[in-house]
């Protein structure tokens, strides 16, 4: 079904909803990984997005998603400076990741705390993003509906305990993805909710054994 955000587009600072309003949900979901705005950045650009980028504010957009601003904040215009005055420091470059990928595409590198997070994602149209990686593994996040992104030990029994804490709190799963860096590693773990995110949902998650690292992402659209 077609809803009225598909046909109008968000609401956002200009000039572009695909190189600037989906640029910037990109970067917000990469800091949302990573526990907030992160420390240094790396930012590749393929496509569409190196090639007018520049024009369509797209290197603004994502660094203001980095430091955790919507596609509607007016401080996307002056997002750099924040950047450079907050002590965040970010560089980009231009990358070819081959004819198989969305020209709006970017590959975001960050360090917060110690630890890196890697997202690949692209920007399709009208604000909406998709994101195919995290971390190397293959994800589909979209952002439209609230989503908790996890890492846990591949083990048995994980995918149910946590299907059982989320009827536990009476949380709706919309969708559920799992890829695992290699049997008996590391699973990653994307599941999409029907309505906000309980902080309790969360916790009980992080005070799991098996559970390395939770992240609760809010809806997008």
């Amino acid at each position: 079904m077609t809803n009225l955000f598909d046909i109008l587009g968000p609401t956002m600072v200009g000039p572009s909803s695909s190189h600037t309003a989906g640029a910037c949900r990109l970067g917000f979901v990469t800091q949302a990984l990573a526990g907030g705005p992160p420390e240094r950045a790396e930012i590749e650009l393929h496509g569409s997005f190196a090639m007018t980028g520049e024009g369509h504010g797209t290197k603004r957009a994502i660094v203001g998603g980095l430091l955790g601003m919507r596609p509607d904040d007016a401080g996307l215009r002056d997002s750099l400076a924040r950047a450079r005055q907050a002590g965040v420091e970010f560089s980009f470059r231009t990358t070819d990741l081959g004819e198989g990928a969305h020209p709006n595409t970017a590959r975001i590198r960050v360090w917060r705390g110690g630890r890196e997070t890697c997202l690949r994602g692209a920007s399709i149209g009208g604000g909406r993003i998709r994101v195919e990686e995290v971390d190397g593994m293959g994800v589909s996040l979209t952002g439209t509906l609230p989503t908790l992104v996890l890492v846990a030990d591949d083990v048995p029994g994980t995918i149910a305990e946590i299907s059982g804490l989320l009827a536990r709190r009476e949380v709706n799963v919309a969708a559920m993805r799992v890829d695992r860096t290699g049997r008996g590693e590391r699973a990653l773990m994307t599941v999409e909710i029907d309505g906000p995110i309980p902080d309790e949902v969360v916790r009980d998650i992080e005070a799991k054994p098996w559970a390395h690292w939770i992240r609760a992402i809010a809806r997008l659209a």
